[in-house]
């Protein structure tokens, strides 16, 4: 066994420090109330902004504060689709000359799939 080892004490997150004259922060204990009848307790210090919703311990179900605190609703960012990006970027008039440039190409064969623009064989019946 190495010199350096620990002898007599054991793995893990085992403080040997004194706890006297070690002042401990102020605390508040919130009771919440779980919608399966469940009731418990969470401790959090007292300037902690305390949580109106908190998991169940027991069956992970969100459990309200006992003392009615207002669940706030967050601010929700309108949902931006293709169109409005698009907008953005562009005005109405620069999209109908955009339209308009893309379909004679499409038109003219110059773009578009391969398939659409391959000459046709002219297919010969026999009579």
């Amino acid at each position: 066994m190495s010199d350096r080892a620990l002898r007599g004490s054991r793995l893990g997150a085992q403080s040997f420090e004194d706890e006297r004259g070690v002042e401990m922060a102020p605390r508040a204990q919130i009771e919440y109330d779980c919608p399966h009848g469940h009731q418990f307790a969470v401790t959090f210090a007292q300037e902690a902004e305390m949580p109106v919703l908190w998991e169940c311990p027991r069956c992970g179900a969100t459990s309200m504060r006992r003392d009615g605190g207002e669940v706030e609703e967050k601010a929700t960012k309108p949902v931006r689709t293709h169109w409005d990006m698009l907008r953005e970027r562009r005005s109405i008039p620069e999209l109908e000359d955009i339209l308009t440039e893309r379909l004679e190409l499409l038109r003219a064969g110059e773009i578009g799939p391969a398939h659409l623009h391959r000459p046709r064989r002219s297919v010969r019946r026999s009579a």
